[in-house]
């Protein structure tokens, strides 16, 4: 793979990859449907049936871990940065071709990741009576990452990986030195949101310095977020989520980035989707080693190092999986719904953040209030996911008609 610093990238037609196009659909599908309600449907058939294990592991599958491990629900941010990451080797390389400047497109990638960031604090804000500053939202990740990113864009091989080693190690070392780690199980912390139940359920085994809200992360944030005008002192992340997040998941935006750079690269499609399926497999067996051996833990909450790896094995599959089907068998007669989507990824997402609430109740206003148990012809445990699907849909039909009027919204 070294030797793609001797390809000359910018000589490379900019086609349109259609497989991120059809990987951004479809995570932007799981995230615009709630996971089609599944995790609340199965909460409610696991309280007549608690003993099902159908239901518990789709449960698990539809909500994030509460701590160590990885569920299907957890990959959605990953996936969402990885892209990041592989549509920038795209689009900058299609503005070199225009005759942009490293000059224009600096500003560019700065005045994006402003953008995205003020977007983040306004959907964070919606629910709140002031200004609601924090920065643990994916968008305001990405928008804070985006500068260092562009700046290792068209940048050799090895600097890439060495870059992403540095912070990995840089994010290992700063969670393994802070002095004042570790929850006590047998009291828990309930000052930073962490029960005496909770943590002897999900932290056993656990070293201190990657125990939630007792860790470099959240003190970190307490000096940071803090700095902002505040209604209260923030005390602590409910879900654990530090904005430090953003170091660790830099990388997850740069191995997409090697990973777009590869797809524009001279290789063939077959050398191409071998190195893809090389690479998770290594990110995969890597970080499970890592969490394996007691060292670093899978925790996408505080983006360990080892879920660093694991996650972005599972995007270099996904993406290898989709890329030898769209791109090189073509075979795309299913994508069409997808593709809807993921070509106005922005306005899903804001749509889901806002509208989710007032779509359910326009729905039940004009079709009635039996309108998600489809008229008594399905068991009401079913309903989350009907609900689920009807507003999804509601949003679909609206990325469509941008689609088909070629209206797409970009930041």
């Amino acid at each position: 793979m070294t030797d793609l610093e001797n390809s000359p990238q910018e000589d490379q037609p900019s086609q349109r990859l259609q497989s991120l196009d059809v990987y951004r659909g479809l995570i932007m599908l799981s995230l615009a449907f709630v996971g089609f309600g599944l995790a609340e449907t199965a909460g409610n058939f696991l309280e007549t049936r608690p003993e099902s294990a159908f239901w518990k592991q789709v449960r698990y599958q539809f909500s994030h871990a509460e701590w160590v491990g990885c569920s299907y629900w957890d990959l959605i941010q990953p996936s969402f940065m990885f892209m990041v990451g592989v549509s920038m080797a795209y689009s900058y390389a299609k503005r070199k071709a225009l005759g942009h400047s490293y000059k224009q497109m600096l500003v560019h990638a700065f005045t994006r990741a402003f953008v995205l960031v003020a977007l983040s604090v306004f959907l964070m804000s919606i629910w709140s009576d002031s200004t609601n500053w924090t920065f643990m939202n994916v968008l305001a990740q990405i928008g804070i990452a985006y500068p260092f990113l562009f700046l290792l864009w068209n940048r050799p091989f090895l600097i890439q990986a060495l870059a992403a080693i540095l912070l990995l190690a840089g994010t290992w070392l700063a969670y393994e030195a802070y002095p004042n780690s570790g929850v006590s199980l047998e009291s828990g912390a309930p000052e930073v949101g962490v029960t005496r139940e909770w943590a002897q359920e999900h932290l056993l085994g656990i070293r201190a310095p990657w125990h939630k809200n007792a860790n470099f992360g959240h003190a970190f944030d307490i000096r940071f977020l803090n700095q902002f005008p505040r209604e209260e002192p923030f005390l602590y992340s409910r879900g654990g989520y530090p904005t430090i997040n953003v170091v660790p998941s830099l990388v997850t935006m740069l191995f997409g980035l090697m990973c777009g750079e590869l797809l524009r690269c001279r290789r063939s499609g077959e050398a191409k989707l071998l190195i893809l399926f090389g690479a998770g497999t290594f990110g995969l067996v890597s970080g499970y080693a890592l969490d394996l051996s007691g060292a670093i833990p899978i925790v996408k909450r505080i983006w360990t190092p080892s879920w660093t790896l694991y996650s972005t094995g599972w995007c270099c599959l996904i993406l290898g999986l989709l890329y030898g089907i769209v791109d090189l068998l073509k075979l795309r007669f299913w994508t069409l719904p997808v593709i809807v989507i993921g070509m106005n990824p922005i306005v899903i997402y804001c749509m889901s953040m806002t509208l989710k609430p007032w779509t359910s109740r326009q729905l039940e206003t004009h079709f009635g209030e039996s309108v998600f148990y489809l008229y008594g012809a399905i068991d009401p445990v079913w309903t989350p996911t009907v609900r689920a699907i009807l507003v999804g849909i509601t949003f679909w039909v609206v990325c469509y008609y941008m689609y088909r009027n070629k209206v797409f919204i970009r930041v």
